[in-house]
């Protein structure tokens, strides 16, 4: 459904400095898929999405979309696609429903279609009873839901969002989440920018990216695999002390503070007795140090810190 090859995006500052926002990244998407995007600000999230949805122009590489050249044709691409900035252009004086209806009306959506499909949407993300209210006094997460809702009016076969959670609450971003399983399994093929890397483990693959290039791409069980050394966690009362008694000691690789305690991203495994000691020696109380299975988080910032930018 989609294929990028290569894509090379550059944009021209202040002073005439010009800044590359992709060089060289390629990403492939099946129908019924969910790929996610995650990185740090400026590792080109956004910029890859309007390439995709035909909204900016490529400096170089190849890309696909439904088979059709976005390059050569944007317009096409774009009648075929959902896409959800950031912040989606929602008109705070119309309604719920009036907001529905104007895109449907922009897409040439029978009346009779966008009804029954706004209607489907409406209800699974709990909206049907705000219907007449006007969108400037929606929720953040009920404006989050009447975007997607606006995206999906036309029944595209692909949908770009950029972090459309952020600042969604719990309960929100859970109904976000199921609605986006549900076209998943409708065969809708999804790319995602997200901040929270609980949401990116729910996808079927997993970009990291960073300045501009894509470090990894692959499953998230997979990416898992791709940590070097292992992970340690200390729970603790003082997560602060854990890591002031272990950074910069040998084996030592990264300390990621987390609720309990420490995720400890060490060379080897049997550092565990080491930990121990150091910790003890430290005077700091911990409850237990054990071995876990790094999580998501772990390996993006194991990746950063140790510098694993390589494109792969």
């Amino acid at each position: 459904i989609i294929a990028a090859a290569g894509l090379r995006r550059s944009f021209r500052r202040d002073a005439g400095k010009t800044v590359v926002a992709l060089d060289g990244v390629s990403l492939v998407a099946a129908a019924g898929s969910l790929t996610a995007l995650v990185g740090p600000d400026g590792a080109g999230k956004t910029t890859l999405l309007r390439l995709v949805a035909g909204l900016i122009a490529l400096d170089a590489g190849t890309l696909s979309v439904l088979g059709i050249d976005v390059a050569r044709a944007p317009q096409r691409v774009q009648d075929r696609i959902g896409y959800m900035p950031q912040r989606f252009g929602l008109y705070e004086d119309l309604t719920v429903d009036e907001n529905i209806r104007f895109y449907a009306d922009l897409f040439e959506v029978p009346r009779e279609q966008w009804q029954q499909r706004a209607a489907e949407m409406l209800a699974a993300s709990n909206m049907t009873p705000f219907r007449m209210r006007l969108a400037g006094q929606l929720s953040g997460g009920m404006k989050q839901k009447l975007g997607l809702t606006c995206s999906l009016v036309h029944t595209p076969q692909v949908l770009l969002l950029d972090e459309p959670t952020t600042g969604v609450d719990p309960i929100s971003r859970r109904e976000f989440w199921h609605i986006l399983h549900d076209l998943r399994d409708r065969g809708v093929a999804m790319v995602i920018s997200t901040a929270y890397l609980d949401e990116a483990e729910r996808c079927d693959r997993l970009a990291l990216l960073h300045r501009g290039r894509r470090v990894h791409c692959d499953t998230p069980a997979a990416l898992k695999t791709r940590m070097p050394g292992a992970m340690v966690e200390v729970a603790a009362p003082e997560p602060q002390r854990v890591r002031d008694a272990l950074q910069g000691r040998p084996g030592i690789l990264g300390v990621l503070l987390i609720g309990i305690g420490a995720h400890v991203h060490v060379d080897d495994a049997q550092r565990l007795p080491e930990i121990e000691a150091a910790l003890s020696q430290a005077g700091v109380a911990a409850t237990g140090v054990a071995q876990v299975p790094p999580t998501i988080e772990d390996l993006f910032i194991a990746l950063l810190e140790n510098g694993r930018e390589t494109a792969r």
